[in-house]
């Protein structure tokens, strides 16, 4: 029995698994207005697949927000969230990403040493969790922020917003993207397991 592209079902395609399975160990976190004029959100095009993010507690400071669209291989088009902060501390993190009929998870910051994380900019499609900012300014011109990561900030015109710290607990996020300066990882595990949640 075959799937639609040929393969055997129950079988691996280890070259498609490597190519999906690398990017998303690499990157993870935490959080919709979209952008009119379609700006780029990443730096680069997307894979076909998004992937989710649970943590028990996120902290963050130099905060912003605004609206983007990442951009896939094959020229899709996907609204997100583009959340940028300049340092983060990340508690109980867990990331998972499909993989046919498999489901890549990856753990960390699970003890004492949560994950770490510098110039964090994640492009998210869909997040859960509660919420709190210090100093925050909601409506700002999205081309005016200055408070997040350097250069993050989106289309002069259009909605944005920042906050001096931002802290979140019982995040649950759908992302296409995430680039960051420095990610540690501490007590970092990864394995075929089930999706975060």
């Amino acid at each position: 029995m075959t799937d639609s592209a040929g393969a055997p079902l129950g079988r691996v395609r280890w070259k498609r698994f490597a190519a999906i399975a690398a990017p998303a160990a690499i990157g993870a976190g935490a959080m919709v207005f979209m952008t009119a004029q379609g700006s780029i959100a990443s730096s680069f095009a997307v894979s076909g697949s998004s992937f989710k993010v649970s943590a028990d507690r996120l902290v963050g400071d130099g905060f912003v927000q605004y609206g983007g669209i990442d951009t896939d291989g094959e020229g899709g088009k996907h609204p997100v969230q583009v959340s940028g902060i300049k340092s983060a501390k990340i508690y109980d993190m867990c990331q998972s990403v499909k993989v046919g009929p498999f489901t890549l998870r990856l753990t960390a910051g699970t003890g004492n040493a949560p994950v770490e994380a510098s110039d964090l900019v994640l492009d998210v499609e869909q997040l859960k969790a509660d919420a709190t900012f210090s100093n925050i300014e909601i409506g700002r011109d999205a081309g005016t922020l200055d408070k997040g990561p350097s250069g993050s900030k989106g289309t002069a015109g259009m909605f944005g917003q920042q906050a001096d710290r931002i802290e979140l607990r019982g995040v649950q996020q759908t992302a296409w993207a995430t680039t960051a300066g420095t990610f540690k990882l501490n007590d970092l595990h990864m394995a075929l397991g089930d999706e975060c949640f």
